[in-house]
């Protein structure tokens, strides 16, 4: 199985960053291009774990014979289903929300191996803000990190300073929980 290609279904930088702090670096990057929407009713849970699979999927068709690794992070209040920031007023709702309250953030990962079979898990952390003032909000809406990411904010940067406390796996929350993916690498042959 050493010979097997192995693909990263991701476009994100951070992703190929994580793998590489375990010692994975992929042979191709082919992100799978899907529409990212909730489906009526979803929960942020089953979001993550089904965009996982669809992009695994979505890559496994065009690349066969392959160790495919697909994950997507997903930030969640309650029910609700956080949106990736496109804007300032975006983030700024986030932070709102997220203020002074628990959150959980979702990374379903899917991995395929060469023989077709796949693996697939969800990792479940929690993120506690402390209550942020409207000059947090304002400060870190400034410094520009929250646009793009689940949930308004990168944890790897300035909203570090923001969190009060993690449980779960602080890989997963920037975007890959690496634990979970050796574990899978491991037992699916990779790397043997």
């Amino acid at each position: 199985m050493t010979n097997a290609r192995f693909i990263l279904a991701s476009s994100s930088p951070r992703r190929l960053t994580l793998l590489a702090d375990i010692g994975v670096t992929p042979d191709k990057v082919v992100p799978a291009d899907l529409d990212e929407s909730p489906r009526f009713q979803e929960k942020p849970r089953e979001l993550a774990a089904r965009l996982s699979l669809e992009k695994l999927h979505a890559v496994a068709l065009r690349e066969a014979g392959a160790f495919i690794l697909a994950a997507d992070t997903v930030v969640g209040v309650g029910r609700r289903i956080l949106p990736k920031a496109e804007t300032s007023g975006d983030v700024r709702d986030c932070l709102l929300l997220m203020s002074g309250r628990r959150h959980h953030v979702y990374t379903g990962i899917a991995l395929q191996t060469p023989q077709g079979k796949t693996l697939h898990r969800v990792s479940d952390s929690t993120v506690v803000f402390r209550r942020l003032s409207s000059d947090d909000i304002e400060a870190y809406i400034q410094s520009g990190e929250g646009i793009g990411k689940a949930g308004g904010y990168a944890i790897q940067g300035r909203a570090g300073a923001l969190i009060r406390s993690i449980s779960g796996s602080y890989s997963g929350i920037v975007g890959l929980p690496l634990f979970d993916v050796a574990q899978m690498l491991r037992g699916a042959g990779w790397g043997r």
